[in-house]
């Protein structure tokens, strides 16, 4: 009777997620689990001890750059070599030394020797891994599907698992904090490797290589692609928009949480578990549309929702009403989730397979790489300007692009039809 029940239960589930029904991709999903969840945990007590030690905004704001800011100049590289050598390679060696930046960041802060040319230096470590890891992954999903109309669906779970580490792991973080140092989420974000590791190990698929492929011609090769592509342009120009705008919340939430709401760490992990509360619907949602590529219209409307969190955000700070905050958060967290999935979908229909690795690592170039530049710049402004009045003017700013965005897409859909 159980049997039978949970057996009706898979098959509900595969009837909604039909990539759950392929092995190879099966796998992958639950390897990524462990180790997405000590990624946020990590992140989050980074943040609070940067925060800690310096009290600083802008050192907030340089530290997420550095952890993402080489992307703009070595993911692009990044695709070339994992279009030509074996990805699941890739994958595992990038595990091993993400684990060993964490375990070396436990060990300097267990031993009271961490500084903060150590937290920079790892930061920057950890910019020039996430260059190969994010297109290694988003490269490998189209070779984990027997079928590639699942493809869609594949590209939404693999960002639902991402957005639920993002929901649990910030208040997680904030509970560990409260009772243990900041090295022991270190040491859990270690650990949390071994996940991945094994998942891309028992992945059995055949992916093609290009081992001839000569970086200079490569790199012209997917920009006249980009050139040639008007739905390619214009998902990675709502990528660059969305990050580097609505996206700069994560790196003043501290401020937020520390001086504008007075709360400690649990208030950190919270805000920020609302901002993946609303990236995990967004996912969910996409996930269970047609298994088709997503209408470029919708990027216009994901860019305002996030736009009207980022304002709504700010006037909860002048207000000092924490209450009005976490759904606001909660809107810029689904607005910048369904942006970069949508975008991210819509490549991956785009892109020929033998442009695959380089268009994506494109996208992660922008997504990460415009992040950085947002961040540090929001953090820079804001230990000037103050918080309120830079959050408010990056939700303006991205309300402006969305509609010209917008208006893009309009005169393009016009001139389609006069033709």
């Amino acid at each position: 009777m159980i049997g039978a029940g949970l057996a009706r239960l898979s098959g509900a589930v595969v009837d909604r997620a039909p990539a759950l029904g392929q092995r190879n991709f099966r796998r992958y999903f639950y390897g990524q689990i462990c180790s997405v969840l000590g990624t946020f945990i990590q992140a989050v007590a980074l943040s609070w001890l940067v925060y800690r030690i310096t009290g600083s905004p802008a050192l907030l704001g340089l530290t997420a750059f550095l952890s993402q800011a080489p992307q703009l100049l070595v993911a692009p590289v990044a695709g070339v070599l994992i279009d030509r050598f074996d990805r699941r390679r890739i994958l595992v060696i990038l595990q091993c030394v993400f684990a060993a930046q964490a375990l070396l960041l436990a060990g300097l802060v267990a031993f009271d020797l961490i500084a903060v040319w150590h937290i920079l230096a790892l930061s920057l470590l950890l910019g020039v891994l996430n260059s190969f890891d994010l297109p290694s992954r988003q490269s490998l999903l189209l070779y984990l599907v027997d079928d590639r109309s699942t493809l869609a669906n594949a590209v939404a779970l693999n960002a639902a698992v991402v957005h639920s580490g993002r929901l649990i792991g910030p208040p997680l973080a904030g509970l560990l904090l409260a009772v243990v140092p900041e090295s022991i989420c270190f040491l859990i974000n270690a650990l949390s490797y071994l996940g991945p590791i094994y998942a891309v190990l028992a992945i059995r698929a055949e992916m093609p290589r290009q081992q001839k492929l000569k970086t200079g011609s490569a790199l012209l090769e997917v920009a006249a692609f980009i050139r040639g592509s008007f739905p390619a342009q214009a998902a990675l120009s709502a990528v660059a928009m969305v990050n580097a705008t609505a996206s700069a919340y994560v790196v003043l939430m501290p401020v937020f949480a520390k001086d504008v709401f007075a709360g400690s760490a649990q208030s950190l992990g919270v805000l920020l578990g609302m901002g993946g509360a609303g990236a995990l619907t967004a996912s969910v949602y996409l996930s269970t549309r047609a298994r088709t590529g997503i209408a470029l219209d919708f990027l216009t409307g994901s860019c305002a929702v996030a736009s009207i969190g980022l304002v709504g955000f700010a006037v909860a700070g002048y207000l000092g009403s924490v209450g009005l905050g976490l759904p606001m958060v909660g809107l810029i967290g689904a607005g910048i989730g369904a942006t970069n999935i949508a975008a991210n979908t819509r490549l991956q229909y785009e892109a020929p397979d033998s442009l695959r690795g380089r268009v994506i690592s494109i996208f992660g170039s922008l997504r990460f790489g415009f992040d950085a530049l947002g961040g540090l710049l929001a953090g820079a402004l804001a230990a000037s300007l103050g918080v309120l009045p830079v959050t408010l003017g990056l939700g303006l700013l991205l309300l402006l692009g969305s509609g010209l965005l917008r208006t893009r897409l309009l005169a393009r859909a016009g001139m389609q039809l006069r033709a």
